[in-house]
C-alpha cells in the first residue's frame, strides 16, 4: 500500500511512501532526454523530457514507481488491488501497458491539463513487462503543483478524476475516498468549542483536541483522511528546506513501522522508502526504512542529453552522527 502527496509552498513538491513487505532493489533513476522509450504498442520515443524518480531498471528500461519530469509534472503509481482492470489493445486508442504509463505521460506532458488530454485517449493494456514481473494492479496520481489528477483503470475504462485533496492512497476507488472526507467535517487545528450540551459546560483539557477522531490506523482509507488533513493544514518553513521538512513530516505521519501490519507469519508491510521532489529544481530526496538520514539526487547535476539511464541504489544502512564521539 502507499500514500502520495502533492504540496505547494513557493515551490511545488511531489512525493510518496511506498509500503510493501520488501524491497525490489529500487533506487533513484534518471532518464535523460535521449534515452529511447520503447513502448510495446506505441512505437519508440527517441527524445523526450528528462525524468527523475524511483525505479528498478531492466536493460535500458526504467520501471518507475514514481517520477517527476524536468517541466515539474509528477506521477506516482499506487496499488489498486481488486479494482484495477486492464484490457486488450483497442483500435483508435493509445495502447499503453501499466509499466509504461509513467514514461508515456511524463515524456510528453508539461502540465496536468496536458496529461488529462493524453490520458483521455489511453487504453491501459494487459501486457506484463515479462514473465518475472507480472501485472500489478495500479492507479496513478499526477500533479503539477496547481492541479492534481487521479487515473483509475476500471471495468468502465480509464477514469479520470480531479483531486482537490492532492493526496492518494489505495482502496476504495477515489470517489469513495473523497466522499468519506465529509465524515470528518468537525476536525479542526484550533481549540474546539463544546457543542455537547448547553446544560453541561465542557472545556478542553489538552492542546490538540480539535483533531480527536482523526484516523490513526494504517488502512488506505484512514491514511487518505489523515494525509488530506495534514496536507491541508501543515505550515512549512521558509525555502526548500522548510518545504522538504514539512513534506517528510507528512509522510512520516502515515508511514508503516514494521510489525504493525502482518500479512502472514513473520511477514509485515512496512514503509520501504519515502521520497520528495522539488519539482522546480528537480532535487529528489529520499529516506528508506533502515536509513533515516536524508539523501538527495539532483536532476540538473546529470547530463540530461545522455542516452542511458543513470541509477543510484538506495542506501539502507542507518547513518548516525556521533556528536560526542571519542577520538
Amino acid at each position: 500500500m502507499c500514500t502520495a502527496i502533492s504540496f505547494r509552498t513557493k515551490d511545488a513538491y511531489f512525493g510518496r511512501n511506498l509500503d510493501l513487505e520488501g524491497s525490489f532493489g529500487e533506487g533513484v533513476c534518471i532518464a535523460p532526454r535521449n534515452l529511447a522509450f520503447e513502448f510495446r504498442k506505441e512505437g519508440t520515443l527517441s527524445r523526450h523530457f528528462a525524468l527523475i524518480g524511483t525505479a528498478i531498471v531492466r536493460g535500458n528500461t526504467p520501471l518507475w514507481f514514481d517520477a517527476v519530469n524536468e517541466k515539474g509534472l509528477g506521477m506516482a503509481g499506487l496499488n489498486f488491488p481488486k479494482n484495477a482492470r486492464y484490457f486488450p489493445p483497442k483500435e483508435g486508442k493509445k495502447n499503453v501497458a501499466p509499466f509504461e504509463l509513467i514514461s508515456f505521460v511524463l515524456s510528453k506532458c508539461s502540465t496536468v491539463k496536458e496529461a488529462r488530454a493524453l490520458l483521455s485517449e489511453v487504453n491501459v493494456v494487459s501486457i506484463p513487462f515479462d514473465e518475472t514481473l507480472p501485472l500489478t494492479p495500479l492507479h496513478w496520481m499526477i500533479a503539477d503543483g496547481e492541479e492534481c489528477l487521479v487515473a483509475e483503470p476500471t471495468e468502465a475504462g480509464l477514469l479520470l478524476y480531479d483531486d482537490p485533496a492532492f493526496v492518494l492512497t489505495n482502496n476504495p476507488p477515489f470517489p469513495e475516498q473523497l466522499t468519506r472526507l465529509r465524515d470528518y467535517l468537525s476536525l479542526t487545528v484550533d481549540e474546539p468549542k463544546s457543542r455537547f450540551s448547553e446544560r453541561l459546560p465542557l472545556e478542553p483539557y489538552s492542546r490538540g483536541m480539535g483533531a480527536i477522531g482523526l484516523p490513526g490506523d494504517w488502512s488506505s482509507a484512514s491514511r487518505f483522511v489523515k494525509a488530506a488533513f495534514l496536507r491541508a493544514n501543515i505550515v512549512a518553513g521558509e525555502g526548500e528546506e522548510g518545504g522538504v521538512c514539512a513534506f517528510f513530516h507528512m509522510l512520516e505521519a502515515v508511514a508503516m513501522p514494521r510489525g504493525l501490519v502482518r500479512l502472514k507469519p513473520e511477514v509485515y508491510e512496512e514503509t520501504v522508502y519515502s521520497v520528495c521532489c522539488n519539482t522546480r529544481t528537480g532535487r529528489y530526496y529520499y529516506t528508506t526504512y533502515g536509513e533515516r538520514s536524508l539523501h538527495a539526487v539532483s536532476l540538473e547535476n546529470e547530463d540530461m542529453e545522455g542516452g542511458k539511464p543513470v541509477f543510484y541504489a538506495f542506501a539502507h544502512t542507518l547513518g548516525v552522527r556521533e556528536d560526542n564521539a571519542r577520538s
